[in-house]
């Protein structure tokens, strides 16, 4: 039989069985061993080393979980700003029962509604309906306070999940911290901030790629020099799995954004050790066990020589990926919805065996609805068994050194360069080398080009964007994988086998009242009674002033001149609403649209 795997044009004797085929479409032999052994234990030294060495093959840190637990890191965000931090106490009273010998690591990850992902107020015309309904809704400085009230923000990290407007979002929690005598240096956390692969995927975009990804540079600037203990961006491949690419897509495509972030900072002027140590990544674990394990090992691998050998970074700090991994959500079944638990349960393993630094595990339910208290308990819970029952902390990578594990980290890794290899030729580089200069014999990974000094920065992954690159690729991919699963290929257990004549969903829908929206808007309207305006017409004027012409404050802050941070902080102390200060970006940057790939 002809797969979507194998495609119409191959002859019917030189098919691949579908079920040997993995999602990213690397067909796996029958078994593994030392009669064809992966390069990388041909180069042990070299390739995998053991923990906490050079190229971090095998992970960050040579006792793994040993000394420190990976970050139990749940999701969420719901209604107003008072619901979530009762959701955010609820979650670090269960994450902290089982006490200080328990090792247990808490952090709070916080879920924005729709309208504020967008940059847009609550009030706005075009939030009607959606507010507070995907997340929590903030639109001022006092939304912030009651969001984080009665929680030690100095103790407890922080993950932001925005990116379009992150720098205003940031600017109104640092405000929040001044205000309560927090001193930024005592912040820990995380802001996504990845805007690139809202261009690819989730196009929660709001600003034109360039100036989006200037602003991006603003908050790794500031950062670096005043928030010293804050992740300044999570470089996601996250959304571009779940848009449906694959797992080796989402390793090139995550990398080459990151090198897009750097090389906008090193055409600022920034030093790479300045600020690289607190770029951190954010992956997808899905349903392809080993494969996922193997991308994290592979991406460790692949940043520390990028770091390295094609940047010149000196300090060991800057070499490392920081990981974050969440299950993956789009893995995740309206049939059959208990099944959710066991996928998550493995996928969260493989985020384990692959060496995350935190981890976050999805609720059965998401896929119905916002998640309900009993699910939200029973998914921290599966980290809670999976950290102490198990013994997957008791040595540190545990699968390397296997024959499987090692080819397969290799194919992932080749396969990824590639692919960077790709965009990387679509800047303008005038130092690039062709690999048509190669030779027929192909290098080995570790001298591949990729690898390779770089004396000028092409804007590639911009480029890609304006093209349409990405979006195609991921487009391809997530149609051969509904192909597959179409034709019984893949077989996703509730929906296309195993299924039930009826389906009875025993579990409880969490549902938002109108009544959020309508108080969330009432409070707006009050806030802004509030204000004096003329503080507000300053503190706008000052970031439209910094956007177009530079800002002295900055400056004598030394930063960048157009660094428009000190001036969004600012604004969040005059009482600036998220909105205005959005719209305040806008009119020096233009609102974007859309490219040709529209």
């Amino acid at each position: 039989m002809t797969t979507s795997i194998t495609g119409p044009a191959i002859p019917r004797q030189e098919m691949i069985d579908p079920h040997t085929v993995t999602i990213s479409g690397l067909a796996l032999d029958a078994a593994y061993g030392p009669h064809q052994p992966a390069d990388a234990l041909r180069n042990f030294q070299r390739d995998i080393a053991a923990p906490g060495q050079f190229p971090f093959t095998r992970g960050l840190h040579p006792e793994g979980y040993r000394s420190r637990l990976w970050t139990m890191r749940q999701f969420a965000g719901f209604g107003s700003a008072d619901d979530t931090n009762r959701r955010f106490k609820y979650l670090l009273e269960q994450a902290r029962a089982a006490g200080a010998a328990a090792r247990t690591n808490t952090g709070l990850s916080t879920a924005f509604d729709l309208p504020t992902l967008m940059g847009r107020d609550s009030d706005d015309p075009l939030s009607v309906g959606e507010v507070g309904r995907c997340g929590v809704a903030i639109s001022t400085i006092e939304d912030m306070h009651r969001l984080y009230a009665d929680i030690p923000v100095g103790q407890v990290t922080v993950s932001q999940t925005i990116n379009g407007p992150a720098c205003v979002i940031w600017a109104m929690y640092l405000a929040m911290a001044k205000q309560r005598g927090i001193p930024w240096d005592t912040l820990g956390g995380t802001l996504q901030n990845d805007i690139l692969k809202e261009f690819h995927s989730q196009n929660e975009f709001i600003y034109p790629p360039e100036p989006s990804v200037k602003l991006v540079v603003d908050t790794i600037e500031f950062q670096s020099r005043f928030v010293p203990r804050w992740n300044s961006v999570s470089i996601s491949g996250y959304h571009i799995r779940e848009a449906g690419s694959t797992a080796i897509q989402e390793l090139a495509f995550t990398i080459r954004d990151g090198v897009e972030y750097v090389e906008a900072c090193l055409e600022r002027g920034m030093d790479i050790d300045e600020f690289a140590p607190r770029l951190s990544f954010f992956f997808n674990s899905h349903n392809e066990f080993f494969e996922e394990i193997c991308k994290l090992r592979a991406a460790r691998r692949i940043w520390a020589r990028l770091m390295r050998d094609r940047y010149g970074a000196k300090s060991p700090k800057s070499w490392l990926m920081r990981t974050h991994v969440q299950t993956a959500g789009c893995s995740l079944t309206e049939q059959q919805p208990l099944n959710n638990i066991v996928r998550v349960a493995y996928q969260a393993m493989a985020g384990v065996l692959g060496g995350c630094q935190s981890l976050h595990t999805d609720s059965m339910d998401e896929t119905l609805g916002l998640p309900t208290e009993q699910a939200v308990t029973v998914a921290l819970r599966t980290q809670q068994i999976l950290a102490y029952e198990t013994g997957v902390t008791r040595t540190v990578d545990p699968l390397g050194g296997s024959w499987f594990i090692e080819e397969l980290t290799d194919k992932m890794e080749a396969g990824a360069l590639e692919l960077i290899d790709e965009i990387d030729r679509m800047g303008s580089y005038s130092d690039w080398k062709a690999s048509t200069t190669r030779g027929s014999t192909p290098p080995s990974l570790v001298e591949h080009e990729a690898y390779q000094p770089r004396r000028s920065f092409g804007k590639s992954v911009i480029a890609g964007i304006n093209r349409g690159y990405f979006r195609r690729h991921i487009a391809e991919a997530s149609y051969r994988f509904s192909e597959e699963c179409e034709a019984g290929d893949r077989i996703i257990v509730g929906v296309n086998a195993f299924c039930e004549g009826s389906e009875d969903r025993p579990i409880d829908i969490l549902q938002i009242s109108h009544e959020v929206e309508v108080t969330q808007c009432r409070r707006l309207a009050e806030f802004k009674s509030r204000r004096d305006p003329a503080m507000v017409k300053s503190a706008l004027d000052r970031i439209r002033q910094t956007c177009r012409a530079g800002d002295p404050v900055a400056e004598g802050q030394g930063l960048n001149k157009f660094n428009v941070m000190p001036a969004l902080v600012d604004g969040a102390l005059a009482n600036c609403t998220l909105g205005e200060m959005v719209q305040a970006m806008a009119d020096a940057y233009g609102r974007y649209s859309g490219g040709p790939e529209w």
